[in-house]
């Protein structure tokens, strides 16, 4: 099984993106607009819900909540960097 950098940090930001800092200091953003479509991924609609999002202690992801949350590997693989897509435009 492939091992992908652990999660340092994570930062919500503008339409409903996040912006996520890796063990290896490599930072991506992470587009979570396509998720909403899901019904587990609803509830992050909600803007204090999707701006409640943390790091899992061990890294091992991001969560929002017991039943929603998304591992490493999906924000490492699906995520831009940071440094071409910053997400901070309006």
């Amino acid at each position: 099984m492939e091992s992908y950098p652990k999660i340092k940090q994570v930062e919500p930001i503008a339409r409903k993106k996040l912006l996520v800092t890796f063990s290896n200091n490599i930072k991506k953003i992470y587009d979570c607009t396509s998720l909403l479509k899901e019904e587990v991924f609803k509830p992050l609609l909600d803007n204090a819900l999707f701006k409640s999002v943390k790091a899992d202690k061990y890294g091992y992801g991001v969560i929002w909540s017991d039943e929603i949350d998304l591992s490493e590997s999906e924000l490492w693989i699906n995520g831009l960097p940071a440094e071409q897509n910053d997400g901070t435009d309006a």
